[in-house]
């Protein structure tokens, strides 16, 4: 029974789907058209780092005022 089931559920899967539509992807193989330099490299990946360890280092400094409890 559960072939059988298996069976009816592939087929009719097609049908009660549709026309499927097709993307594709926008992929360019050019240079870029402005090449970004050092520093704006240094700040952006500063900025990275400051919103990623940011809030994980305010925990961990305070880290005893959230042990108290009051």
């Amino acid at each position: 029974m559960p072939g059988l089931l298996r069976t009816v559920a592939a087929r009719s899967s097609t049908v009660l789907r549709g026309y499927t539509i097709t993307q594709k992807a926008s992929i360019y193989t050019r240079p870029p058209k402005d090449t970004i330099g050092a520093f704006e490299t240094a700040v952006g990946m500063g900025l990275f780092s400051l919103a990623i360890l940011g809030p994980s280092g305010w925990i961990l400094a305070h880290l005893e005022d959230y042990k108290k409890r009051e």
